[in-house]
């Protein structure tokens, strides 16, 4: 099964956070036609700033869950001007079970993000450990056919910059390899339904966030 990774002997560029963050702005609204694709294999990171995961990681479920969805207008505004640009986001989320509590916040907002116009799908054991012969997927973000990144996040699970990818047949090979994932996983609105919208509260611990 071909693994949505760069080539071994493609190391690319490492890019300081502050560095990564201005190219992957300064390339995400030309992503054009071919779209932007996000493999996410992590099953826990942290997010300090983001309001909804403050209140997460304090253990105050409720009022994260009411954050979350005060940016509903935001997120119809982002991808009404996405689709304006001519461009699409697909996501693939990797998730083991049982589900961490991060996940479980981020789930939730991939939820909805999907209800305002993200394209979300979710794969579930052997569906992604089937690419897995190589080692653990790699976080990839392939923007258009232009650039790919391999984003790092440090030991804690804190965005830490990311590696940029410019060889247009790595970065079509794992933009076609992300396809494939895609078509193969649950849509996550049903995903969500069936295993998420009931589960209780999760209880967290500072290891779990």
């Amino acid at each position: 099964m071909p693994s949505p990774s760069p080539r071994a002997d493609n190391p690319g560029r490492r890019l300081g956070l502050d560095d990564y963050i201005e190219d992957f702005d300064r390339y995400f609204w030309r992503s054009g036609p071919e779209g932007f694709w996000k493999l996410e294999r992590q099953q826990s990171f942290r997010e300090p700033g983001v309001e909804s995961w403050e209140a997460f990681s304090r253990g105050h479920w409720d009022e994260s869950l009411a954050l979350i969805e005060g940016q509903r207008g935001h997120y119809d505004e982002y991808f009404r001007r996405i689709a304006e640009s001519g461009f699409a986001l697909h996501r693939v989320r990797c998730v083991e079970e049982p589900i961490s509590p991060y996940l479980q916040w981020e789930l939730h907002l991939l939820h909805l993000k999907a209800q305002c116009g993200e394209d979300t799908r979710v794969l579930t054991g052997d569906g992604f450990r089937r690419y897995e012969a190589r080692g653990t997927l790699s976080e990839l973000v392939v923007l258009g056919s232009s650039v790919m990144y391999e984003v790092l996040y440090d030991e804690a699970g804190k965005l830490a910059g990311g590696v940029r990818f410019d060889d247009p047949r790595d970065i079509s090979r794992c933009r076609q390899a992300i396809r494939e994932m895609h078509r193969s996983g649950e849509p996550l609105r049903d995903f969500f339904s069936r295993r998420v919208a009931q589960l209780p509260p999760p209880a967290v611990t500072e290891e779990q966030v």
